[in-house]
């Protein structure tokens, strides 16, 4: 079916703008592509009614320990490919057509669905909101698929108009988005009663991220056993570290030294060649994901291996000495007051690197110790915090 419609400009450009990070993350480009996007998410982030934007809901640095949140990370491994494929698949049937000029195409996916490249790309674009879940991805595709819904509706009426006995037997057999056995139950017969579900979606959609954050946050394990620092760990398996060993690193005096009594701390407890650390801070050169990773390799790996950039190599990373050596990055607090563990992740809350400690986790013995920057790896990017 050919396309001339200004709606089908509008969803590239969403599509595109939800995928530029990913795009950022392999890009030899990176300084380019975030020269004209990084001040989009600065601007939203100065002001209090759009901050929530730049902030992420599922975990993205950290190893999650909860088997819902890594039943969604595959999911959105699982979507993404899922839907890709069947756009391609639909997208080979339709030109293959025109090619060989073999008439509308009927076969496949359309026996199902008239418009399954929509949904091919509206369940990819569902896949990408998991696989880099800042809540502007969300609104994002929530934009797109509302685009999708006009641009699907557009077409009907004209291919209705220029073939209507044929594409009303069509419609009586198909779906817009879903097999007809499944979408006409959900589908409302009034236009009021589309209008409300149309709103009722939408509203979901936007709901939904805020309760996979709080199930987030509730779940990432923190070590709260010092009154003004709680402590997350990287990677599940380094927590009962944390429970045995994470009182007595506190307590060194190298630690204690750079701790101001007035502030609370967010402490990330991870091997000392974590290779996303510039998301947290500015650790060093060699941690800036956009100057060392470049490779179309490194965005396949991250869909088919979702957990292996985090995990990679550290399990039982051998110090100098006897025992496993970890990172240690304080970042300060400021901006809100700290009640409870959850506040440290408040969307208004300003989390500033302070310093950094390498420790010998059961000599309980301090390696390395130096200030950090303000900022992360990314400048003054919003970043994930979990």
């Amino acid at each position: 079916m050919e396309v001339r419609n200004p709606f089908l400009a509008s969803a590239v450009v969403l599509y595109f703008v939800m995928a530029l990070e990913v795009l950022i993350m392999i890009s030899p480009f990176a300084g380019f592509f975030y020269a004209a996007y990084n001040p989009l998410l600065l601007r939203l982030a100065e002001h209090p009614q759009t901050r929530w934007l730049t902030a992420f809901y599922l975990p993205h640095l950290v190893l999650p320990g909860d088997r819902l949140l890594v039943a969604l990370r595959l999911a959105g491994s699982g979507l993404l490919a899922l839907g890709l494929a069947l756009f391609l698949v639909c997208a080979l049937q339709v030109y293959g057509a025109k090619l060989l000029r073999r008439g509308t195409v009927l076969g496949g996916a359309y026996a199902w669905v008239r418009h399954p490249q929509y949904l091919g790309l509206a369940l990819a674009g569902a896949g990408l909101g998991i696989l880099w879940p800042r809540f502007l991805t969300a609104v994002l595709w929530l934009a797109m698929v509302l685009v999708y819904l006009l641009l699907a509706r557009d077409e009907e009426r004209r291919m209705t108009a220029a073939h209507p006995d044929a594409y009303r037997r069509l419609r009586a057999r198909t779906g817009m988005f879903l097999p007809a056995r499944l979408e006409r139950p959900l589908t409302p017969s009034s236009a009021l009663g589309r209008l409300l579900l149309a709103l009722g979606c939408s509203a979901l959609v936007l709901a939904l991220p805020w309760l996979l954050r709080a199930y987030t946050v509730r779940h990432l394990g923190l070590w709260t056993g010092a009154p003004n620092a709680a402590v997350l760990a990287i990677l599940p398996e380094d927590r009962p570290m944390l429970e045995h060993r994470m009182g007595d690193l506190l307590g060194l005096p190298e630690v204690q030294a750079r701790l101001a009594g007035d502030r609370h701390y967010l402490v990330y407890f991870l091997p000392r060649d974590y290779v996303m650390q510039g998301l947290i801070a500015d650790t060093g050169p060699d941690w800036k994901l956009f100057e060392r990773h470049r490779t179309l390799g490194m965005i396949l790996d991250w869909v088919v291996n979702p957990f292996g950039h985090l995990r990679g190599h550290h399990h039982g990373q051998p110090g100098p000495g006897p025992g496993p050596v970890r990172r240690l990055i304080f970042l300060s607090i400021e901006g809100v007051a700290v009640a409870a563990p959850a506040d440290l992740f408040a969307i208004g809350a300003r989390r500033e690197p302070a310093f950094l400690v390498d420790v010998d986790v059961h000599q309980a013995r301090v390696l390395a110790a130096r200030e950090l920057p303000r900022g992360s790896g990314w400048g003054a990017l919003p970043a994930p915090m979990f």
